[in-house]
């Protein structure tokens, strides 16, 4: 009896998983294209805030290697939430193969991956000019053209 029970537990954890990690994948349609470009400019300006309290922190008399860290991680954990709205919610499911345009979208996109990489490797700010260039460039040529 014990192992029923474990048995179902594995079997109701495993369908909570797959039902939560499978629903961005169904064409369910409550997800806002407009959201997920401004929540892509929230992660900018998080990285930026993140990489403005790193220097700060540097140039200190008494480097807080805790907060510090705390700062690195902020930018690095934003960086990745980027990163996922761009592959998991634009390339993935969102861009058709036959869209208009798609060369130019896509490589927006793949640029905006590439200078949040590059916002994950430094504290250089003009990765974050680049990133609000893209984003705005990814957005006019998505939202109008849709």
């Amino acid at each position: 009896m014990k192992n029923i029970k474990i048995i179902l537990i594995i079997i109701v954890m495993t369908m909570i998983t797959v039902n939560v990690s499978a629903h961005c994948e169904i064409p369910c349609g409550i997800y806002e294209d407009s959201l997920r470009i401004n929540l892509i400019r929230e992660h900018i300006t998080t990285i930026e805030k993140s990489m403005n309290q790193i220097m700060k922190l540097e140039k200190g008399t008494n480097l807080n290697y805790n907060q510090l860290v705390r700062w690195i991680n902020n930018k690095e954990a934003h960086a990745e939430k980027l990163q996922g709205i761009v592959t998991q919610y634009f390339m993935t499911q969102r861009i058709k193969v036959d869209a208009t345009d798609y060369s130019k979208k896509i490589s927006a996109l793949h640029k905006l991956l590439i200078y949040s990489m590059k916002s994950k490797q430094s504290t250089d700010l003009k990765n974050i000019n680049v990133l609000r260039l893209l984003i705005d460039q990814f957005e006019g040529l998505y939202i109008k053209k849709k």
